[in-house]
This record gives C-alpha cells, structure tokens and sequence, in this order.
C-alpha cells in the first residue's frame, strides 16, 4: 500500500526518479487519456512538475486486497481543478505493474448533505472480508445488472443506506426514487459487466462496465458492509472515450 501511495504522491512533489523506481518497465495502463509503460508514468510526472501550478494529491481511503492496492483520492492536476478518484494497482515483484482507475470532478454536496469523499474510514470486519465480497458480488448481480430486482430488500438494513453520490439522498428509498426519476426523463443506467470486485473487510470496491445515457461508461462503486448488509456508498463514474482518442490500446478494463 504505501508504494501505491508513494506512487501517486510524486505526482504533488514531481520526484520523477522515485515514480521510476517503483514501477516494471513494462507498466500497463488503464487511463485512456495516457500512454502505457514506465516512461510515460515518469514523463506525465516530469510534465506536471514543469508546469508551473502545483499539484495536490489528498488521499482519502486506501486498503489492499492479494496483489492490488485501491485507493480513493481527490488530486487537483496543475490547478486544473479538484477531481475524486478511485485507482487501482497491481503489483509483481514488489512493483507496480498495471494500474486502472475512474476520475470525475468534485462536487457539491448531495441533497442529504454528503460528499463524494466524506464519511467513516475505519476499516474492520478483516475476518469478513470474502463474505463481503460475495455480498456484493450477488448485489451487482441481481440488483445492478437487473437479473432479480425483487431481492433488493434483502441487501439492506431497511431504509438505512448511507449515499455519497452528489445526486442522490440516502435510503434506499432516496435510490428508489433516483433511479425513477432518471427513467421519468427516459434515462437509462446500466451495468452489463463486473470486471473486477476487490475487497478488505468491510470496504467492497467493484469495476463495471455499462450505458448510461446511452453512452458507454465506466462506473467504480465501493460499498460499505455493516452486519451482513450495504451501509454505506461512493462511487464514481466515468465515461468512456471513442477509441480513436486512446492514447494506449490496453481498454479501460
């Protein structure tokens, strides 16, 4: 974990000889907006130093599941403005070798009060870890993906659900009405594909892949278990560009 967070944090102090030494050469990108291989990690690094505004990297989450390491945080690009993130790595041989992530920009909060940031950071429930992910895993399932919208109940607390969506109020009854208005106005949100679930104790970060508005998207929710049940929701979603844009061939997922 701390060489992940060593990682992104050279991005703020523009050491780009640290960046190096903790990436494979052969490093693959995610981020279609960047070239993939060591090289161009440092040179995004070396250009962001050149700049002239500083950047601002402020980790929020952090947790390690086997061989990958996510993270939530909120960077500030040069002055380009705040965006929270969610990245993920991949590590070989002690050293970072493939990395994803989903950026979107801050803001305000949402019609219950919270940020896309705010919220508990304790992570407990270690010995729960995979029951959780399965948890999640049968939500995406059956509720996201819209196999069997009638188990909805049975993954929450009644109407407690905690939501950090800029969008969206908490409850599940909050969701429930969300997700009406946005069919109201002929707006359709859908995951066809879980890519990728990644889980430590109570914190489930899972990668999907859908439409929203018709356009393809990326969306990174990370969800909170409490007692067997979802409590607690980030996310971010991002959309994804044409092909011709990619600055690597490696696919966002």
């Amino acid at each position: 974990m701390e060489k992940a967070l060593e990682l992104i944090g050279c991005f703020a102090s523009g050491d780009s000889k640290l960046a190096s030494s903790l990436l494979k050469e052969n490093y693959i990108q995610h981020n279609l907006a960047y070239g993939t291989g060591r090289d161009a990690f440092v040179g995004s690094v070396e250009y962001l130093a050149s700049a002239g505004v500083k950047t601002t990297v402020n980790n929020i989450r952090a947790y390690e599941d086997g061989d990958y390491v996510f993270l939530q945080t909120v960077y500030n690009f040069a002055g380009a403005g705040e965006q929270v993130a969610f990245d993920i790595f991949r590590f070989e041989d002690g050293l970072i070798a493939e990395h994803w992530d989903n950026l979107a920009s801050i803001a305000e909060a949402n019609p219950s009060g919270h940020t896309q940031i705010d919220g508990t950071t304790e992570i407990t429930d270690l010995e729960k870890t995979e029951e959780n992910r399965v948890l999640v895993k049968n939500f995406l399932y059956d509720v996201m993906q819209g196999n069997n919208l009638n188990k909805m109940p049975e993954y929450f607390d009644g109407d407690a659900y905690i939501q950090h969506n800029s969008a969206i109020a908490d409850g599940v009854s909050g969701l429930t009405e969300a997700l009406a208005a946005l069919a109201d106005a002929g707006i359709e949100m859908i995951y066809d594909e879980t890519h990728m679930v990644l889980a430590q104790g109570n914190y489930v970060l899972a990668v999907s892949e859908g439409t929203y508005a018709g356009a393809a998207t990326s969306y990174y929710d990370l969800w909170r278990v409490e007692n067997g049940k979802i409590a607690e929701h980030w996310d971010v979603m991002e959309t994804i560009t044409p092909k011709d844009t990619w600055k690597n061939r490696n696919g966002k997922f």
